[in-house]
């Protein structure tokens, strides 16, 4: 029970990745690395799926994913995923900085990273996320705006 939800949260992050970035921005190519990443308020999660992560569903809570694929078109047409080292921040529009606590989520077909924070109606956040690929690739980051909004 537990491995079917794990990987039913598996896809719908890796869901929410490719259909929300648009919200955010479109993927971001550097290299031989795509990074996709999305943004989004926590009561979209489904129930299941926020309780298997222990993250709290509510309108005032944001929540990023980002993913890293290298290009391996000989394994996947989308790429194979990579681990990195994540940093992440972001400032609001009156400059005040945020630095982020980055989870790493291991499904082993894929590997994601996720962050939870507490949002204000109507926020903008301009995140700064700094990305290791741990294959040695060079150190990149990747940088989107996002508007929260709490309904």
């Amino acid at each position: 029970m537990i491995i079917k939800t794990i990987y039913q949260f598996a896809a719908v992050m890796l869901f929410a990745c490719f259909t929300l970035a648009a919200q955010a921005d479109t993927p971001v190519k550097v290299g031989e690395y795509t990074v996709h990443f999305s943004a989004f308020n926590t009561d979209t999660l489904q129930p299941n799926m926020a309780k298997a992560y222990n993250i709290t569903r509510s309108k005032n809570r944001g929540m990023f994913t980002i993913s890293i694929m290298k290009d391996a078109p000989s394994l996947s047409p989308m790429g194979r995923p990579v681990r990195a080292m994540i940093k992440a921040s972001a400032s609001n529009l009156t400059g005040q900085l945020r630095d982020f606590k980055v989870r790493e989520i291991d499904e082993g077909d894929a590997v994601y990273y996720i962050s939870v924070f507490h949002v204000t109606a109507g926020e903008t956040l301009d995140f700064d996320i700094k990305i290791a690929p741990e294959d040695g690739g060079k150190p990149f980051s990747v940088k989107f705006r996002q508007q929260f909004y709490t309904r």
